[in-house]
Order: structure tokens, then C-alpha cells, then sequence
């Protein structure tokens, strides 16, 4: 567990300190890019749809390394580290798709350590809430907005989310990986439906973080170059 642990930290830092797909342009260019492919839908229209391409995403990546472990010859240390993959892109994928629905509902942090806060608190639901209501010293019905304003103490804060969130995640994690590496065939179905699963987690969380969709596109969205798809729309 301290080896796995030591690595989602890694992986953590990784994602949500070096990803570029997670700045604020990089996200308004991928919620614009799927606006252009259906200009016709309203915001929560395009929300469902994120929330679609996203499940579709983990669930096949999931089910991909559960199969890889069937493959003749594959041992269990490389099944390990595909899933340590596997878990990277589960991971950078939540990230995207939180930062979408925030920028769709008008909430797009520019600085680095409130990207994080919103992510690791709308991954951790209900306790995410707790500690971010708290370090901004009062709440709100749709809490993810508090995240778009300046929140003192908000490095703390994120080491208190990022604890949390560690504590959470190996564990369910650890399992998952854990069924993954079973072979005959199992683990692609362990890992499809765990995956789902936890995507799922995600969105209802994004549900309560942010609230209902609004009727009207923020400002802050606006039509720009079509760039290259994002990982999690292939």
C-alpha cells in the first residue's frame, strides 16, 4: 500500500501541477470544440454529453487493462504498471471533465492552486464541501462557485483536500487494481464497471458542486480555433 500510495501521490502531483489540458484556455477550447460539433444544444445539453464521453472513456480504459492481464505472457508486474497508467488517465480525465462543467458554469480559475481545489473537492463529494466551506468561512448551495473567488488559506486548504483525497482514493483504487490483474477475462469486467462506477461518483458530485446547468453560455466561453481533440473525447 505505501508503494501505491507514493505513486497516485506522484501521479496526483503530476496531473494536477504539469497538465496543460487542464489550464483555463486548454479547457474553454475543449468545451468549445464539442459546441461546435452540436451548436444547437444548450448548456446542459453539452454538460450530459461531456458526462457521456467521459464514462465511455474510463469504462473502456478500465476494461482495457483488466483484458491486457488476460494476454498470454503478460506478468503481474506489467498488469500493475498498465493500470498505474490506467489510473493516471482515469484521473486527468475526472480533471477535465470538472473544469468543463465548471467553465460552462462560469467558474474558471486561472491560478494553478484553485484548478486543484476544485478538482480534489468535487472528486471528494461531500467531504470536499466540508473543508472547502470551511477554510472560505461560510457555504454556499452550489459550493464549486466559492472556487472562483479568492479563498485565503488556500494552500492549506489544498493540503487538507489533498489528504483526504489520498486516504479515499488508494483505497478504492487499491481494490480496483487488485481486480484488474485477474485473468480469464474477469478483469476486463472488474475494471470496466469499476471505473464507470467511480466516473459516476464524479459527475453526481460535479452535480452538487455546481448545481443545476444555467440557461445561457457564460461570457467567458466563447468560439475559438478548433484545436485537436483531448484524450478523453478519442
Amino acid at each position: 500500500m505505501g508503494f501505491m500510495t507514493d505513486r497516485v501521490e506522484k501521479t496526483v502531483a503530476s496531473v494536477l501541477d504539469d497538465g496543460s489540458r487542464l489550464q483555463a484556455p486548454a479547457v474553454n477550447k475543449y468545451v468549445d470544440r464539442v459546441r461546435r460539433a452540436h451548436p444547437d444544444e444548450s448548456p446542459a445539453e453539452i454538460i450530459d454529453r461531456l458526462e457521456k464521453m467521459f464514462l465511455l472513456a474510463v469504462t473502456g480504459s478500465g476494461s482495457a487493462v483488466g483484458a491486457a492481464a488476460a494476454a498470454p505472457g503478460l506478468g503481474t508486474a506489467a498488469s500493475l504498471a498498465a493500470a498505474g497508467a490506467e489510473t493516471a488517465f482515469f484521473l486527468e480525465a475526472s480533471a477535465v471533465l470538472t473544469l468543463a462543467i465548471a467553465a460552462v458554469h462560469g467558474v474558471a480559475p486561472e491560478d494553478k492552486e484553485y484548478r486543484k481545489a476544485l478538482v480534489l473537492a468535487v472528486a471528494l463529494g461531500d467531504s470536499g464541501m466540508s473543508i472547502v466551506e470551511r477554510t472560505a468561512g461560510h457555504g454556499a448551495k452550489n459550493w464549486g462557485t466559492l472556487l472562483g473567488t479568492r479563498i485565503p488559506g488556500i494552500k492549506d486548504m489544498n493540503n487538507s483536500l489533498l489528504k483526504k483525497f489520498m486516504t479515499k482514493f488508494v483505497a478504492k483504487r487499491a481494490a480496483l487494481m487488485a481486480g484488474k490483474i485477474i485473468p480469464a477475462g474477469i478483469g476486463a469486467v472488474i475494471g470496466g464497471v469499476g471505473n464507470r462506477a467511480l466516473g459516476k461518483a464524479t459527475i453526481n458530485n460535479a452535480h452538487k458542486a455546481f448545481g443545476p446547468p444555467p440557461a445561457t453560455w457564460p461570457a467567458n466561453l466563447r468560439i475559438v480555433e478548433a484545436d485537436p481533440l483531448p484524450a478523453v473525447e478519442k
